[in-house]
C-alpha cells in the first residue's frame, strides 16, 4: 500500500485528523453508552484508538511486542471531553517513535504478540493503520446509536447526503 515511511505518516496524518474529529463528535453524555453488554462502552472504544498507535509503536521501538509494556500517558480519560486532546497527545508520541524508522526498516521483522515474525510494514499497515481505520468505524456506528451526529471521514454522512438533496430540489 505504501512505498516509503513518508507515504505512511503522511496517510496516517490524514486518518488521526479524521479520528479527531470522530472523537470530538462523540455524544457528550454518553461516554458509558453500551449497546453489548460485553463489549465496550463508546469511552472505551474511542480509547482504543489511542491505544492502537500507544500499544503498536511502543512494540516497534522496543523491537518486540509485550502485554505489560505501556507506553507513557495511556491511562484512559473518563470524559468524553478528554478523548480527543488525549489521542492527539497519545498520537503524537506513537509519530515520533515512528519517525524513528528509516525506510530501510520496513523489511525487517520484529516479535509479534503472538510470537510470530513481523515484518515493520506489515505492522504499520494492518495493527497500525487498518486496525485504527476498522474501529474508527465501529465507533461511529455507536455514536451514531448513542445520539451523536458523526462528521465526514471519505464522503458525506446520511444527513449530509439528504440535506444536499433538499439544497438541490
Amino acid at each position: 500500500m505504501f512505498g516509503n515511511l513518508q507515504f505512511f505518516l503522511e496517510a496516517w496524518d490524514w486518518e488521526s485528523k479524521k479520528t479527531v474529529e470522530v472523537l470530538k463528535s462523540l455524544a457528550p453524555s454518553q461516554y458509558d453508552f453500551r449497546p453489548d453488554p460485553k463489549g465496550r462502552s463508546l469511552g472505551e472504544l474511542a480509547w482504543h484508538l489511542a491505544e492502537i498507535d500507544g500499544y503498536m509503536t511502543l512494540g516497534l521501538e522496543k523491537g518486540a511486542f509485550d502485554f505489560d509494556a505501556k507506553p507513557p500517558g495511556i491511562e484512559r480519560p473518563r470524559k468524553i471531553e478528554g478523548l480527543a486532546p488525549g489521542y492527539q497527545r497519545v498520537h503524537a508520541d506513537a509519530v515520533a517513535r515512528v519517525k524513528k524508522l528509516t525506510d530501510a526498516d520496513l523489511d525487517r521483522t520484529v516479535k509479534f504478540f503472538d510470537g510470530s515474525d513481523m515484518p515493520i510494514k506489515i505492522v504499520l499497515l494492518g495493527p497500525i493503520y487498518s486496525h485504527l481505520i476498522h474501529h474508527r468505524g465501529q465507533l461511529m456506528y455507536m455514536n451514531r446509536m448513542a445520539g451523536g451526529k458523526n462528521p465526514m471521514i471519505y464522503g458525506p454522512t446520511r444527513e449530509m447526503t439528504e440535506e444536499m438533496a433538499r439544497a438541490r430540489a
